[in-house]
């Protein structure tokens, strides 16, 4: 079956894509899939995400610790303080994706999730999760979409809101990351957070 699980090392069976390095198996087993709550934690996954358009995801999750230093954290109230100086910082800083305007629209969302109460960056976001009643469990990754009616209406939400660098691609991919969706393969050992 093509694009179906696959042994991994030790034997047992995982998506084709956590496979391919030491890093992608660790995120594979641990981190992907599984519920991410709190502003700031979907904050940094919604600015990850941005800056993962147009390049491989192993690009951004080896320079994950700099762009948490680079970016604070990823608190929300910290990125918004951002200035001039921090952006020509974060223009030359080598640890990170030095693309002019993915640093200005994640410091953009700060200023703009500034304005927003407590928790509802996670209630909008988790507000988009498929009902749970209906999953669906993909045998290849060809059964797997990389946008969903869902991603769409989060994006367009989410923009509407004025939070830029978020197109319905971007967002399954925060959907697949944070949780809301479980796209694990249905014989992938990490499925449901086995």
């Amino acid at each position: 079956m093509s694009g179906g699980a696959v042994a991994g090392p030790d034997g047992r069976l995982r998506c084709p894509w956590g496979l391919s390095t030491e890093d992608y198996v660790r995120y594979h087993d641990e981190e992907w899939g599984r519920p991410v709550r709190g502003d700031d934690a979907l904050f940094e996954r919604l600015a990850l995400e941005a800056f993962q358009s147009g390049l491989s995801w192993i690009t951004v999750l080896r320079r994950r610790e700099g762009f948490r230093a680079a970016f604070a954290g990823f608190r929300i109230a910290s990125v918004a303080a951002f200035t001039d100086g921090d952006r020509e910082r974060l223009l030359a800083d080598a640890g990170i994706i030095r693309n002019r305007a993915k640093i200005e629209a994640t410091i953009a969302n700060a200023r703009v999730l500034t304005g927003w109460a407590e928790g509802e960056l996670d209630a909008v976001i988790w507000s988009y999760a498929p009902d749970p009643a209906v999953r669906r469990a993909p045998r290849t990754l060809t059964d797997v979409p990389a946008v969903t009616d869902e991603s769409t209406a989060l994006a367009r939400d989410l923009k509407k809101r004025g939070l830029r660098f978020i197109g319905p691609t971007t967002a399954y991919a925060l959907m697949q990351a944070c949780g809301l969706v479980d796209d694990h393969l249905a014989d992938c050992v990490a499925r449901g957070g086995r």
